[in-house]
């Protein structure tokens, strides 16, 4: 009998689920990611910055941070012009297990659990207990979604998978926090010039005992990873070879 006041955590709970099933509903899941993603990428040019709830929150570095209110979670969205890269060549580092690099140092796993289709797969990345307050010894298993669009726009969708199917998946660690990514991803413009515009969006709750203040304000820190993921496009041998 369990002690008073230690009830199971309701994300014990998984769910058995064939890859078929999983592929239908990471297809559903995904798509609806990949419009919100295109729809955070073409609000507020040119109208005052309010377009879509959006909010201007500052530039940092050439980088225009935005917030949207999403009810206790803000989502955050960082936009780039980066000059002389191609999209390929940024897409090549956009993907998740790259950005939770950037996220946090202290990322302890970061592997592929299962390729549904080439460009739709299931993640896991785990962080140790040295990480930054979001990250502190928590999980996530998430999806990975790569389109490209009939314009030529290239969209990378990523997000947490519902924690039943989850742990149905991969059994959640006994010392570990189950963390939602709630929404997240790039999109990336080609522009005329061999140039591009990337559109960073992030939704993130680490769940655990942490105040939705300091959740927001650490949030606004992530979407500042694009600067980070330029430079390792640019490093890339790809880029050194087109240039």
């Amino acid at each position: 009998m369990s002690s008073a006041g230690s009830p199971a955590p309701p994300c014990s709970r998984s769910w058995s689920i064939s890859e078929d099933s999983l592929r239908r509903y990471v297809h559903f899941a995904s798509e609806s990611c990949i419009q919100e993603l295109l729809s955070a990428s073409d609000s507020d040019r040119g109208s005052g910055g309010d377009d879509g709830g959006w909010k201007v929150q500052g530039v940092e570095n050439g980088v225009e941070i935005s917030r949207r209110r999403s009810g206790s979670l803000h989502t955050f969205r960082s936009r780039w012009l980066l000059r002389s890269l191609s999209p390929q060549q940024f897409i090549t580092v956009a993907n998740a297990i790259d950005a939770a690099k950037q996220w946090d140092s202290d990322l302890v796993e970061a592997r592929y659990i299962k390729d549904l289709e080439d460009n739709l797969s299931i993640i896991r990345l785990r962080f140790g207990d040295n990480s930054k307050p979001l990250f502190r010894n928590r999980e996530f298993i998430v999806y990975e979604r790569r389109e490209t669009m009939e314009d030529g726009t290239l969209v990378v969708a990523v997000a947490s998978l519902p924690k039943e199917i989850a742990a149905g998946l991969h059994p959640k660690q006994s010392n570990a926090i189950r963390g939602l990514l709630l929404q997240s991803g790039w999109v990336v413009e080609k522009l005329e010039d061999d140039s591009c515009v990337v559109t960073y969006v992030v939704q993130l709750d680490p769940a655990g005992w942490l105040p939705k203040c300091f959740v927001n304000r650490l949030n606004t820190k992530l979407v500042m990873i694009i600067e980070n993921l330029r430079k390792l496009a640019q490093a890339s041998p790809t880029h050194h070879a087109q240039t």
